[in-house]
């Protein structure tokens, strides 16, 4: 995965940007609901839809795609699973159902019963887990046979005018680090099949570098790999880094931030 990721910070982070989270999160809310889109074409192939009685939502965050699901499932009982305790605090004051659990827990070892659930929704949140081999043998532990995992985490492609625009300004570590599909497929287990994959690129805008920055504070997604700086940049090296930054502006005068998607669909076998 190159630099490693701290989980404890993952943790922190998150917690911390509880409260700002759903205002800065729009690539959040269209990744979310492209999964959903999966979803639906399972349902239209599939008239099994009553038959999930149990939805474990892995990643949660602060629980607004819990609710969506819940929504389109209203017989369904759903487990909200984050390693933030933080996210799940807000989680709790916003979304009272009583078929809703919320559960402080690591994704790469999930606290629920052998063959327990029929649904895994998790979007944008296994790219904080390092040991993928262990989270997938866990999604398929916790699935019922034919059971279905819709995934969308991100590429090594994300962010990258930011990776290039620190590029040369020092050795540290500036941006997360994720791992290609390549990796990501080869760390499936023999009993879960991939029955969907699709690779696309989100770009947001911003009139100002700030601004990016900001959003990416606000959703708790700063750089936490291991291999980040300790201390202050200092002001010559971001004044560097802004202008190198702006190589990229587009000719509607926006800076963009590009993300690469992957969007998988599993099936316990």
């Amino acid at each position: 995965m190159g630099a490693c990721i701290d989980k404890s910070r993952v943790a922190n982070s998150f917690s911390k940007a509880a409260i700002t989270y759903d205002s800065a999160a729009a690539l959040q809310r269209t990744v979310g609901y492209e999964l959903l889109k999966l979803l639906k074409l399972i349902e239209l192939h599939d008239s099994k839809k009553l038959a999930i009685q149990q939805i474990l939502d892995l990643g949660c965050g602060t629980g607004y795609f819990s609710e969506q699901l819940l929504l389109r499932y209203p017989t369904s009982r759903l487990v909200g699973l984050d390693i933030a305790e933080g996210m799940l605090v807000h989680a709790r004051q916003r979304h009272r159902s009583t078929r809703l659990h919320w559960l402080c827990a690591d994704a790469e070892n999930i606290s629920l019963a052998d063959n327990s659930v029929e649904l895994i929704y998790s979007s944008l949140a296994i790219q904080w887990c390092e040991n993928l081999p262990q989270l997938f043998s866990e999604i398929s532990r916790v699935l019922t046979s034919g059971g279905v995992a819709l995934i969308a985490t991100l590429g090594p492609a994300s962010l990258f005018e930011l990776k290039e625009a620190w590029a040369g300004i020092d050795s540290h570590v500036h941006v997360n680090s994720f791992v290609p599909l390549d990796v990501l497929l080869a760390s499936l287990p023999g009993s879960l099949s991939l029955e969907v994959c699709q690779q696309q690129t989100r770009v947001l805008e911003y009139h100002k570098l700030q601004e990016l920055t900001s959003d990416l504070k606000k959703i708790g997604a700063h750089n936490m790999n291991s291999g980040e700086s300790k201390g202050l940049t200092g002001r010559a090296k971001v004044s560097q880094f802004k202008q190198n930054y702006e190589r990229f502006r587009q000719s509607n005068g926006k800076l963009p931030a590009s993300y690469e998607v992957y969007y998988l669909q599993l099936k316990k076998c």
